[in-house]
């Protein structure tokens, strides 16, 4: 069996991210390259400049081709907006021979795509949440059995043709193909949420840095997909404004402030009053709410604040929460969410904001970490690089993508590889 080689490059609004992996037989996908470049022509998790785009794409991926040691010839991408919708349909069709074929499959998911889609739109996925057979309901893969009416009930998520189109066009112009287009939210599902929270009913948050991409599920299945246009960069901006900060080194304080360490205060030998006494707390208790930002190296600033810092974030996140909750409210959803929320993207690990969602939600939270690849993972196993590894695990379920063998780094010049095969595998790809 020939190995199997599957790249995805996650396109962020402040970091595009790369990773190539290998997969040898039915083990897991090992990876062998991964890189990060920080993000430019991309607002908002659209292409706004498509050279800036282009080049800070092609950087991301030949950082990740250097480490693996090969070129790669297509890859999946992810995609991400405020464009970004979604809505669920049924298709029905009659079974001529009783017993259902794969042929049958296809004809009714070709049927729920008939829902209305506006002209400047194109689907990039649809996906089936449940098939029906007759009068039977809950079924997951209907093929072999018998009936005379098929029915599938689809989640079909739809984008812009001029961001697929931008999109398309930076990564057809440094010479790859795309296997596929992957929501941002859908593919960080494959590699953070459990059989167990999707069958209970969960949403997943993706915060990143310019968008924040929504998608939840019920019984087993995704019931709803957006993007809202807040997410990182927002919170980033509101800490400039309220440290009086640089944008650059209010960034350095989001992505520190887990790890900086808090003004210790000086212990004072004389004697006090009890009025000293009164005092001194109250300003201990001061300087314990101070944070050491001195190894930051930011110019006239030693200390800031962790009370102020928390009442910026906490305000902004608790916003974009309760945009979501509205959103997802508005399209008709309940929020029948008995395993909670899963955050999960470059900002989970703000301080508090599990307790933000808590409190916006009104259910349990925790930190989506990916899981699912093995190899140098060391750098890409926190939530920032969620979509980035589900977009492997996307792949390695999508049979009907373009894997090209391992092959020697040929130099600077990319070149494109030899393509292996292309089979079909539409349930295994789909179904959640």
């Amino acid at each position: 069996m020939s190995n199997r080689i599957i790249a995805g490059i996650d396109i962020g609004s402040t970091k595009i991210s790369a990773v190539i992996a290998i997969v040898e037989g039915d083990s897991k996908p090992r990876v062998i390259g991964e890189s990060s470049f920080p993000s430019s022509g991309i607002k908002k998790g659209e292409i706004t400049g498509i050279d800036e785009a282009m080049n800070s794409i092609a950087s991301a991926l030949s950082g990740a081709e250097r480490m693996a040691g090969l070129t790669v010839s297509s890859v999946y991408v992810s995609l991400n907006g405020k464009h970004i919708i979604s809505n669920n349909n049924r298709g029905v069709v009659a079974i001529a021979d009783s017993e259902i074929n794969a042929d049958d499959l296809f004809r009714s998911m070709e049927q729920a795509k008939t829902v209305a889609i506006p002209p400047a739109r194109e689907i990039i996925h649809l996906i089936p949440r449940e098939f029906i057979v007759d009068t039977q309901a809950g079924i997951k893969d209907p093929v072999g059995m018998t009936g005379t009416r098929l029915e599938v009930d689809a989640h079909i998520i739809s984008a812009t043709s001029t961001a697929l189109h931008n999109l398309r066009k930076c990564i057809q112009s440094i010479g790859l193909r795309i296997d596929g287009e992957v929501f941002t939210g859908w593919a960080g599902a494959q590699t953070v949420l459990t059989p167990t929270e999707k069958e209970l009913g969960v949403l997943l948050l993706d915060m990143g840095g310019g968008t924040t991409s929504v998608t939840t599920f019920e019984e087993g299945a995704v019931t709803y997909s957006t993007s809202v246009p807040f997410g990182g960069s927002n919170v980033t901006r509101d800490l400039a404004a309220g440290l009086r900060l640089s944008l650059d080194d209010a960034e350095k304080v989001k992505v520190s402030v887990n790890n900086l360490a808090k003004v210790k205060p000086e212990k004072d030998e004389k004697p006090e009053s009890d009025s000293d006494k009164k005092s001194s707390k109250e300003e201990s208790e001061k300087k314990r709410d101070i944070l050491d930002v001195s190894e930051l190296d930011i110019e006239g600033v030693k200390t800031i604040s962790q009370k102020l810092f928390n009442e910026i974030v906490e305000a902004r996140i608790e916003e974009v929460f309760s945009l979501v909750r509205e959103n997802i409210l508005q399209a008709g959803h309940e929020f029948k969410l008995p395993a909670g929320v899963v955050i999960t993207g470059g900002s989970a690990e703000l301080p508090g904001i599990t307790g933000i969602a808590k409190d916006v939600f009104g259910v349990p939270a925790r930190v989506g970490y990916p899981r699912g690849l093995e190899g140098l993972i060391d750098d890409i196993s926190s939530p920032a690089y969620a979509a980035t590894q589900g977009l492997i695990v996307y792949g390695l379920n999508d049979e009907g993508f373009s894997a090209s063998k391992a092959k020697p780094m040929p130099g600077p010049k990319k070149e494109a590889g030899a393509v292996v095969g292309r089979v079909t595998g539409f349930l295994k790809n789909l179904l959640p």
